[in-house]
């Protein structure tokens, strides 16, 4: 085996191991170090002969890094005597006992690895950062591209991230009821981030960065599966399944970026649109929140044969609906194209023009992109140039700048 087949391997089941070590050692800093061990370990002992079963390889030579790391510590012997004494491993690599993999608790193992990595004692970056390496499985060198930030500052979140948890003691367990609905709303919203970052990227010279898009579709679809009844993580699959789709038309073949408009319908993922419709399904069994009510806009978009036959008085009463829910300047923004759209441009610039006033998206090159988009149909040239000028100054992804640029050159 090579070094892709040992990342294939990880990336599959590095959740799996480090839940499972963290729940064996009780410190879940060890047993992602452990993890990492063996995984460097595999990269070269897999050259010479590849393992029978390379995830029970993986899984015995972490817990026996584990176990060396606990003996090293001088203030824990006790409990390395007790574990010692516990772990019934065979001394040949690749051998598993039967707690390893044992299917009544490996489910639950890797959803509380999840409420760990996204815990609210960590910042939104470390919660990012964290939950991508351990539950992903990703390298720091891998979240670093994804993010545009170099490989250190990654390096050094999750190193505090381990750190930080260690010190609040948080324990490696599901979250009592009372609290489970208000944390997975703190997994559901790392999840989201990290697709939007792949979805549209902020910064560089790529507008989509795919693989982390479709990395937060494997993590959605995991928790999806691990809390069936949870409707809002259906309607976070579904929005991202839904969005994904288009995907493919999104961009020219130099990676230009494609307007809604001029999107070729038959290039969208049908398949895609498939999963994110089912899973729609799913979440609207008990009222749509957050999530399910963007995902409901997005299959709007999707079964619509164009801009024009798209309906777009059903998309504004959902943007209502979502600001009724989830109140934001974007959310309302987003409700202003859909009511251009729907019923002109002049009431949705009395919408934009409110969100100015009230300051509520300083900074962002969205105000004023969408301002200059409503002032340009409505013949007002020079100012419309002047947004979308504005709103390339403002924008840090060089896709999106490119495009805002050329439009307002089309105005002078």
């Amino acid at each position: 085996m090579g070094t892709a087949d040992v990342e294939a391997v990880w990336r599959i089941e590095s959740a799996r191991i480090v839940a499972a070590l963290t729940r064996f050692t009780g410190d879940f800093g060890l047993a992602e170090d452990a993890a990492q061990e063996a995984v460097a370990e595999a990269l070269v002992s897999w050259r010479r002969a590849s393992p029978a079963n390379p995830a029970g390889w993986l899984m015995a030579t972490a817990r026996r890094r584990a176990i060396d790391a606990i003996r090293r510590r001088s203030a824990l012997r006790e409990r390395y005597a007790l574990l010692a004494a516990d772990a019934a491993v065979d001394p040949v690599a690749g051998s598993v006992t039967d707690e390893d993999i044992d299917p009544d608790r490996i489910d639950d193992d890797v959803l509380a690895l999840m409420f760990v990595s996204c815990h609210p004692v960590l910042s939104p970056e470390a919660r990012v950062a964290l939950t991508l390496r351990v539950v992903a499985g990703l390298s720091s060198e891998e979240i670093a591209r994804a993010f545009l930030v170099p490989v250190p500052t990654v390096q050094a979140r999750i190193t505090r991230a381990k750190k930080t948890i260690t010190a609040a003691r948080v324990p490696f367990e599901l979250p009592p009821a009372a609290e489970r609905r208000e944390r997975l709303g703190g997994v559901l919203s790392v999840l989201y981030v990290i697709f939007t970052e792949g979805s549209t990227a902020t910064s560089g010279d790529r507008l989509l960065r795919p693989d982390v898009a479709y990395e937060a579709i494997r993590l959605a679809r995991t928790l999806a599966a691990l809390v069936p009844d949870e409707p809002e993580a259906h309607g976070l699959l579904a929005l991202c399944e839904l969005t994904a789709a288009r995907f493919p038309a999104r961009t020219g073949p130099d990676g230009s970026p494609v307007l809604l408009e001029d999107q070729d319908r038959r290039r969208w993922d049908v398949s895609a649109i498939r999963r994110g419709l089912a899973a729609l399904a799913r979440a609207s069994t008990r009222g749509l929140g957050p999530y399910g009510l963007q995902a409901a806009i997005a299959a709007t978009h999707a079964s619509a044969p164009s801009v024009e036959a798209t309906d777009w008085d059903r998309i504004v009463v959902l943007y209502e609906a979502l600001g009724r829910v989830a109140p934001s300047p974007v959310v309302d923004l987003n409700r202003a194209v859909a009511v251009a759209m729907a019923s002109g441009p002049a009431r949705a610039l009395a919408i934009v023009d409110e969100l100015i006033a009230a300051n509520r998206l300083p900074g962002s090159h969205l105000v004023p992109t969408v301002r200059g988009e409503l002032l340009a149909r409505l013949g007002r040239r020079p100012e419309a140039r002047a947004e979308l000028e504005l709103a390339a100054g403002l924008c840090a992804n060089q896709r999106e700048r490119s495009v805002l640029l050329r439009k307002a050159a089309t105005l002078g």
